[in-house]
């Protein structure tokens, strides 16, 4: 027998919430998302960015690398809306688009600190 809740009409082409079509595209989403944070330097960019806005220059010295380095990897995390900027004068400051970004970060870094103190407890028993 089906579920009476199931049976409300639906418009021509509509999907239903949980969808294949839209889980595919959240894990697209996902996937770019960690695909903008798969490089170091863009970890640190935001990492720097958790404190709040900050212009390009104390960008370049916290993190020590070259301006147009630096401005790849921006262009990199802005284009994925991990990052805002804007201008003031001649400066360019950016942000993180969202706090949210700084507990992900955060729960990264405890994953990876329970598993590397794991492989070096199995390390320790070899």
């Amino acid at each position: 027998m089906r579920n009476p809740a199931m049976m409300q009409a639906r418009k021509p082409g509509a999907r239903a919430k949980g969808s294949p079509d839209r889980q595919v595209a959240l894990r697209r989403f996902k996937a770019e998302v960690f695909q903008a944070l798969a490089h170091p330097t863009r970890i640190h960019i935001a990492e720097c960015l958790q404190g709040g806005e900050l212009p390009v220059s104390v960008l370049i010295d916290r993190i020590g690398i070259e301006p147009a380095n630096l401005s790849q990897h921006l262009a990199v995390l802005r284009a994925k809306g991990l990052v805002v900027n804007r201008k003031e004068g001649t400066q360019v400051f950016y942000a993180l688009r969202d706090p949210l970004l700084s507990e992900v970060l955060a729960n990264m870094r405890q994953y990876f600190q329970a598993h590397v103190e794991e492989a070096l407890q199995i390390l320790r028993e070899l």
